[in-house]
């Protein structure tokens, strides 16, 4: 304790309870405006808008630094009384939880976070780590299953894809006729590597959603009967509110895993001819639905951003130049926008405890943890790698999971 404290008058009156709300205060509404020379971001409080609640639309605050002011577009028009709302970004209900203390129903943009990593014990470990360095993947990330169809990514799918990879489907990929042009289309659905591929991958995420749903202590049934207590205490009910929420995430993930492996395993059996990629096909995949042949995933998020392996091995020292190059091009030209989790001036509610309710009104304006291994040391392991064929496979180990919401403000015209 600092020498001078027991002088303070605050010592008597400011109590811990006063302290744990004055930081989850601080630490829900907090945000990231530029300094005045615009050369870096700071922390700050803004007052009125940072009680603006959350709502499904658009992200419509920015930063002028002519007027040094933060300025925002309301989502629609307001009558005098009315609540104003504000898009805080696609966040995770978890995010919404942890950083602002409440959690939101209609959301659309729900996740939960896992992390897959191959095996450094994996026979094949240096071979695919090479073909997913050249897809610009690392061996062990963090992906996540969403709440809405297809429930992967674009990235997550093409991990999966060659995480799944037999031996001579890697060589394939990594010496094979125009190897380099088949990176493209992983992360496509509308380009399975094979039947086999698509329905292990398939199989891989069904079975793993549905193991993780094993992990939680209670169903969802258990979780709807909480919920219907009308004594269940705020906190308590967010915190059931999120954990079922992630079940139907799951579930719903895992379902989807059952449904395309049944699909692949009839086209299988049918001896259906699989689909290939060509360089003339790159249009396609901009637009998956109009891919002949696609199975029932859809995935609008592509085509995936891909690097060619020589551009990510470069030495340590160049790529510390670029990247702070990249950060001061990217600081130039990226729009100065608030409460967005893409911008560089976003909404940042720091990591706190569920925060206490607060309320505005407005005034009639509109308002098995696995290490990635970098592309050069798989670039060194691959070439043996190739010439391995009769070594006894290695377990493959991916890694665990874990999901990563402010108080109810109310802001209003009068």
């Amino acid at each position: 304790t600092h020498p001078t404290a027991s002088k303070l008058p605050l010592k008597d009156s400011f109590t811990y309870d006063d302290y744990r709300w004055a930081v989850s205060s601080v630490m829900t509404r907090q945000n990231q405006i530029p300094t005045e020379d615009g050369s870096r971001v700071t922390l700050a409080l803004i007052p009125l808008w940072d009680m603006c609640n959350h709502t499904n639309g658009l992200i419509t605050t920015g930063y002028n630094l002519e007027d040094d002011r933060c300025e925002c577009v309301a989502l629609q028009d307001y009558k005098e009384n009315e609540q104003i709302y504000i898009f805080y970004g696609t966040r995770s209900n978890a995010e919404f939880v942890v950083h602002s203390g409440f959690f939101f129903e209609d959301n659309g943009h729900d996740r939960v976070k896992i992390k897959l990593g191959v095996s450094k014990s994996e026979r094949l470990y240096a071979m695919k780590a090479e073909v997913l360095a050249r897809a610009g993947i690392a061996a062990s990330s963090i992906f996540a299953v969403h709440c809405t169809e297809p429930p992967i990514s674009a990235q997550l799918l093409a991990f999966l894809r060659v995480f799944c990879m037999t031996e001579e489907e890697l060589k394939d990929y990594l010496v094979g006729e125009g190897a380099i042009n088949k990176i493209f289309p992983l992360g496509n659905s509308g380009f399975p590597v094979s039947w086999e591929n698509e329905i292990k991958l398939w199989t891989f995420l069904e079975t793993r959603t549905a193991l993780l749903l094993k992990t939680y202590k209670t169903t969802m049934e258990e979780d709807l009967s909480v919920l219907v207590k009308p004594d269940l205490p705020p906190h308590s009910r967010v915190a059931v509110q999120l954990r079922l929420a992630e079940k139907q995430i799951l579930e719903k993930a895992s379902a989807s895993g059952r449904a395309n492996r049944l699909h692949f395993q009839r086209q299988l059996e049918e001896g259906a001819a699989l689909p290939r990629y060509e360089e003339s096909d790159i249009a396609l995949l901009e637009n998956d639905e109009a891919v002949a042949g696609a199975g029932p995933v859809t995935d609008a998020k592509l085509p995936i951003i891909l690097c060619k392996l020589e551009d990510v091995v470069v030495e340590e020292e160049e790529a510390a130049v670029s990247l702070k190059e990249a950060q001061e091009e990217r600081l130039e030209k990226t729009p100065l926008l608030l409460n967005g989790g893409k911008a560089v001036y976003g909404t940042d509610a720091g990591q706190t405890d569920l925060a206490a309710p607060a309320a505005v009104e407005a005034n009639g304006v509109d308002g098995a943890p696995t290490q990635a291994v970098t592309a050069k040391e798989a670039s060194k392991a691959v070439g043996s790698a190739l010439d391995t064929s009769h070594s006894r496979p290695g377990p493959e180990g991916p890694g665990g999971w874990g999901p990563s919401g402010r108080g109810a403000d109310k802001c209003q015209l009068n």
